[in-house]
């Protein structure tokens, strides 16, 4: 069974221009291919089925003129003709019934198929490149609508044959029952092909436009109700609905621009086919006028002129295929991103968590968020990385845990590359903490429980309480196993929750991204006492903005425009106004500059204590 990984990989995602980029069209039909061969005993019973029916519906006609020549002849075989021709009809619904069944069935199995690989492939991607190149709207509407229609190509690829075999079969049967009513009919074939052709294209063009627009109302909508809270607080909910809605008029219009062309197409082939019939009706009389053809010779011409004049039909399969290979290419897309490489190397078992930046830089949209940072941790030390909004804070925590990968320099972990060691090595002895921690999971149990590795529930009690989430957990109707849908949290206890899950899953580095900026000033100094005496040994990277914070670590790391500004004890920092203008009125408020003066000591290495009591008395 093929997986998400063997689909091709690129780092550029194409956009959604008419002309098609030559690596995304070959991934969307390499990816079309997988889908049908993972369903492909469905499918061949779908191409059974389907040929089989359409060989029954091309025998109907010759069989019914015999039978209907050998009636009006009295002839005695005409009951044994009449009962075969009535086993046909019966046989033929039989087999469009079951294929009908089939092609839900495919239809579904690849449906699933698409949305698991692509999802994989997706979360297999560095998270912040996937949440960089879509939107969570548009990726929603990716892996729903889109993967819904992208599902229907290969039941429609597995049938597109039988639809073909109807009229070109027929085609066949009116030149053996008589060649001057198949050259009367063969007068509109070049039309036909040219009103296919123009159908394939413009639709093609018409349902990508559509498809685009579709997405980007539903990005707009996702992003609305993400916010439901800020917007009903601003009383902007008029506002954001026409925002949302902006959109519908040009869907509309794109919409309306897709029926025209499926419209021109039926109005032009049912103009073209009638004609086609009455022509080779008109030939086929005079024919049967002259004694060339019998009464059920003109039966069956008629049936195989409807037939053939059916290759109209064809337009609604090449309809299907069209629109279903528009999607597949906005499915495919976020397949492309390339999977996160792990290596074979394992962490030394008696390492305690030396964290090394070398020379490392990261770029976003072609501005440098972090340039040339040179740093080393010694294992076991609490690190503060403070700097003004913009300085490169999250992308440094961002780096060191390996969330992304730098575009220039090196990460290394006790000596070991972090893009050399193994997924188990790197997510079981890296762990993060956010600000807005996502919760997964049934009840709150589950959530703090979620990670690589179960731990045991005294383990998820004991981290609760460490994060000071047991307080307010124990107070909730079912405790721990209270549902999350029925859980109201603030804030705060989200944090509370997501700092939790971190410490019931420490490593030898914890990366704190502003994860305990919704705590209170007292609740922050639990958890800090907490994470130094009741968690895990091991590097603490704590991106901060009180001061407090700062002043109780061991050293501090600060940024400024992407670049290491300082590094050091916050006490010999703090000597630089540069650095103490980071902790303004406008990042911390007075409370917060009280607390470095009274900053508790939080169980850091010897070696720096007196330094904390040190920035505490000069702070």
């Amino acid at each position: 069974m093929t997986s998400a990984r063997d689909l091709p990989a690129t780092p550029s995602i194409a956009g959604n221009d008419a002309e098609e980029d030559s690596e995304v069209r070959a991934a969307r039909d390499g990816l079309l291919r997988q889908a049908l061969r993972h369903s492909s005993g469905h499918s061949l019973a779908i191409l059974l089925c389907s040929v089989t029916s359409a060989l029954v519906s091309l025998a109907e006609p010759a069989v019914l003129g015999h039978a209907l020549d050998l009636l009006l002849s009295q002839s005695p075989g005409a009951t044994r003709w009449t009962l075969f021709c009535a086993a046909l009809v019966v046989a033929e619904i039989l087999l469009d019934s079951t294929d009908a069944l089939l092609v839900g069935t495919v239809n579904a199995r690849s449906t699933a198929w698409l949305r698991t690989r692509t999802l994989d492939r997706l979360l297999r991607a560095d998270p912040k490149r996937a949440t960089a190149s879509f939107a969570p709207g548009d990726l929603a509407t990716r892996l729903t609508a889109n993967a819904t229609e992208a599902g229907t190509v290969p039941a429609a690829s597995a049938g597109a044959l039988a639809a073909l075999l109807p009229p070109l079969g027929a085609l066949v049967a009116l030149a053996l029952i008589d060649v001057w009513t198949a050259a009367a009919f063969l007068l509109g074939v070049p039309m036909l092909v040219l009103l296919l052709r123009t159908f394939a294209r413009s639709s093609s063009m018409a349902v990508g436009r559509y498809q685009q627009v579709q997405a980007e109302i539903a990005d707009r909508l996702a992003e609305v109700l993400g916010g439901a809270q800020t917007v009903a607080a601003a009383g902007t909910a008029p506002r954001e609905r026409r925002r949302v809605l902006a959109d519908l008029p040009r869907l509309g219009t794109e919409g309306r621009a897709m029926w025209r062309v499926y419209g021109r197409a039926v109005a032009h082939s049912g103009v073209l086919m009638p004609l086609l019939v009455c022509l080779v009706l008109g030939v086929g009389g005079l024919r049967l006028a002259a004694g060339h053809l019998s009464v059920g010779d003109l039966v069956a011409a008629s049936r195989y002129a409807a037939l053939a004049a059916g290759a109209g039909a064809v337009a609604g399969v090449v309809g299907s295929l069209v629109k279903g290979r528009a999607a597949a290419r906005r499915t495919v897309e976020p397949a492309l991103l390339p999977p996160v490489a792990y290596g074979p190397s394992a962490l030394p078992a008696d390492g305690r968590g030396t964290l090394e930046l070398r020379g490392v830089g990261v770029v976003r949209d072609g501005a440098r968020v972090l340039d040339d940072v040179t740093v080393t941790v010694p294992g076991g030390t609490t690190v503060a990385v403070v700097g003004r909004s913009g300085s490169g804070k999250s992308a440094l925590a961002a780096v060191a845990g390996r969330l992304t990968d730098p575009d220039e320099g090196s990460v290394r972990l006790d000596g070991v590359p972090l893009d050399r060691l193994t997924e188990e090595d790197l997510r079981t002895e890296v762990l993060h903490a956010f600000a807005q921690p996502a919760l997964f999971g049934t009840t709150v149990a589950d959530a703090i429980a979620f990670g690589a590795l179960a731990p045991h529930p005294a383990a998820v009690r004991a981290a609760a309480r460490a994060a000071g989430a047991d307080t307010f957990v124990t107070r909730l109707p079912q405790t721990y196993d209270t549902p999350l849908t029925y859980a109201p949290l603030s804030g705060g206890e989200r944090q509370r929750l997501g700092l939790a899950r971190a410490f019931a899953h420490a490593g030898r580095l914890l990366v704190l991204d502003d994860a305990m900026s919704g705590l209170d000033t007292v609740t922050q100094r639990e958890v800090e006492l907490a994470l130094a005496h009741d968690v895990r040994a091991g590097t603490r990277l704590l991106v901060a903005h009180r001061l407090s914070t700062a002043a109780g670590a061991d050293l501090v790391l600060w940024l400024e425009k992407g670049r290491i500004r300082g590094v050091g004890p916050h006490d010999v920092l703090w000597r630089m106004p540069d650095y103490r203008a980071v902790f303004t009125a406008t990042d911390a408020g007075p409370d917060q500059l009280s607390d470095a003066r009274t900053a508790p000591d939080i169980g850091s290495p010897p070696r720096a204590t007196s330094e904390r009591q040190a920035a505490g008395e000069k702070a």
